[in-house]
């Protein structure tokens, strides 16, 4: 029979590889901006993605704020089938100037809403994507608030900012980070060709579709790495119990 000193072990590892996990689990479950960054004064393309995280219910509506304060003249959504996008626009306070025009108004607010009998399922994950541009250049980061509906009317308010030198907040807002623009003086940058700046950068979907599917394989690999991290962690804890278990019993064996 098992001592009682080596079930207590067993259960100390087993406990500890459960906390492993859970910690490594929710550290990603956020809804985020993908890729989380883009070069100032040029377009970009990205996705939102939507992680759902209730166990119980389906996620059934997403509510983006985009900055006003760094009012972005465009902004287009890519059809997803099963999902309504709504646009909403302000007027702004001061008009910016693109491409040499007066801009008066910017999108404030975009609304995807599941169609009848679709919705983002627990254990999925869901992407919304849409063109922005052309991305300020004096700021290093744009905020977008966004609201999470579920189909048993929960809402989660991803809308908390993060701060230097502070611990990332429970419901962080998706940030998009904004770099120095690497190409010439008129805002091409690498995710958007000449052509497609002298076309409003509308013209560099195929170009930023590269791109972004190489940042996000390079994403995708970085997360397998970490799991597979995780489950080398854990798989370590439980061969130690184990076998500190096995040597108690040969142990006793040997002294009988």
């Amino acid at each position: 029979m098992r001592s009682l000193p080596a079930r207590r072990t067993a259960a100390v590892a087993l406990t500890a590889a459960a906390a492993v996990l859970a910690l490594a689990g929710p550290a990603s479950a956020h809804v985020s901006v993908n890729p989380g960054s883009a070069e100032q004064g040029g377009y970009t393309a990205v996705d939102f993605r939507v992680p759902n995280e209730n166990d119980n219910a389906g996620t059934v509506k997403l509510e983006v704020n985009l900055p006003l304060d760094h009012p972005l003249a465009s902004v287009r959504t890519q059809p997803l089938p099963g999902w309504t996008a709504t646009v909403e626009k302000s007027k702004l306070d001061k008009p910016i100037k693109v491409h040499g025009n007066d801009v008066n108004e910017a999108v404030s607010k975009i609304t995807w809403t599941a169609d009848a009998g679709v919705k983002i399922a627990p254990g999925q994950f869901q992407e919304f994507r849409v063109s922005l541009g052309p991305l300020p250049t004096d700021t290093e980061t744009l905020v977008f608030k966004a609201l999470q509906s579920y189909e048993n009317g929960d809402i989660v308010r991803w809308i908390d900012e993060a701060k230097d030198g502070q611990p990332e907040p429970a419901k962080p807002a998706p940030v998009l980070k904004l770099t120095k623009a690497s190409g010439d003086a008129h805002g091409v940058t690498a995710t958007t060709s000449p052509s497609a700046a002298a076309d409003g950068g509308h013209g560099g979907d195929a170009a930023e579709g590269k791109s972004e599917s190489a940042a996000s394989d390079d994403k995708a690999s970085d997360s397998t790495a970490r799991v597979l991290g995780v489950v080398g962690i854990v798989v370590g804890v439980v061969g130690t119990a184990v076998g500190f278990v096995g040597l108690r019993r040969r142990s006793g064996g040997s002294a009988s």
